[in-house]
């Protein structure tokens, strides 16, 4: 089957191929050539699993490493 490459270097991966590799939307791949010259595409080993953040504060929750309980600071900044 062949496919057209496109101005920025993209192609569209065939589905039959999609679905073989089990790619999804999103899924990362891994592209290589072997010893005859072809190209073989993989899927990435992904780096590990972790839930995306559902925003910039979610990122940073919990990773404080303050003893101060809020009240404590509280406190201490309202009384100085």
């Amino acid at each position: 089957m062949d496919t057209t490459l496109t101005i920025k270097g993209q192609v569209t991966i065939p589905k039959h191929i999609r679905e073989q590799l089990r790619l999804e939307p999103g899924a990362r791949v891994r592209f290589s050539v072997n010893a005859a010259g072809e190209l073989v595409i993989q899927p990435a080993l992904p780096a590990r699993k972790s839930a995306k953040p559902r925003d910039r504060f979610d990122a940073v929750r919990g990773s404080a490493d303050v003893p101060w309980r809020t009240d404590d600071l509280m406190k201490l900044l309202r009384d100085a």
